[in-house]
């Protein structure tokens, strides 16, 4: 049984406003292969980031479009695991809970968390390349990629690129809760990513307790209040037990 320091359950119990960023590493508890660990097979002869770029869809938008396709496949064949059932559990009992994630999977979707912010898009939605709207792709196997019915340009997954920007206004809204939160809990990421990796500053910056949870120390390690090395799927749960002893998990 974890037992976690009973400074950082009391924070949790007395926060009025959490904000919480979610990387890969939640998701590989659920046996979703990292972007390199998705190159098997076929997709073994490729550089990821020469695949996940605008450039390389101008120049091969099958080869990308069948690449997205693949990875798609990978997540639909996994589930959320019990890291991302507890982050549904937490939202359900604390005031505001606002969720940052870098993840593309859609699994804490899947879990039933609802206030998220997908920095880095969504795997599962199309965009038009041309516009760069939401669009429902029409199912008829003619072409692959689809074209977009509007315009006849490609389209593309709705993920976020090298080279490209994130969504401006979940970004806003996610340096707004990092900004606001008295407690943030920065779970599965490496802490290199930026401007994701930024947010934990801003939080620190702001006066509130971070948390760090993951196997390995990263760059946010020395700064954060509490470093709790281990799985999500294992420490999540104990948080929510010993944070809230009274009530069902």
């Amino acid at each position: 049984m974890i037992t976690l320091p009973e400074a950082f359950t009391q924070a949790l119990r007395a926060a009025q406003r959490v904000a919480v960023l979610t990387g890969a590493g939640i998701s590989a508890e659920s046996g979703v292969p990292t972007f390199r660990e998705a190159q098997t097979g076929l997709w073994a002869q490729y550089d990821p980031q020469q695949l996940a770029t605008p450039e390389a869809f101008q120049a091969n938008p099958k080869l990308v479009w069948d690449w997205y396709a693949w990875r798609r496949k990978l997540v639909r064949a996994v589930e959320p695991n019990l890291g991302h059932h507890a982050l549904v559990s937490l939202e359900q009992r604390l005031p505001h809970l606002t969720l940052i994630t870098q993840n593309v999977d859609g699994l804490h979707r899947r879990a039933g968390s609802r206030n998220i912010l997908e920095l880095h898009g969504d795997l599962f939605a199309t965009r038009c390349f041309k516009e760069n709207t939401p669009v429902e792709p029409v199912d008829d196997n003619s072409e692959t990629p689809p074209r977009c019915a509007r315009c006849g340009s490609w389209l593309r997954p709705g993920v976020v690129w090298f080279g490209e920007s994130l969504p401006a206004a979940e970004l806003h809204q996610a340096e707004a809760a990092a900004a606001r939160c008295e407690l943030f809990l920065s779970i599965g990421t490496s802490s290199l990513v930026y401007p994701a990796a930024e947010l934990p500053f801003l939080a620190l910056r702001s006066g509130a307790t971070v948390v760090e949870i993951n196997p390995q120390p990263t760059p946010l390690s020395q700064h954060a209040h509490f470093v709790l090395q281990g799985a999500a799927g294992e420490i999540l749960p104990a948080l929510l037990s010993q944070a809230f002893p009274d009530e069902p998990t």
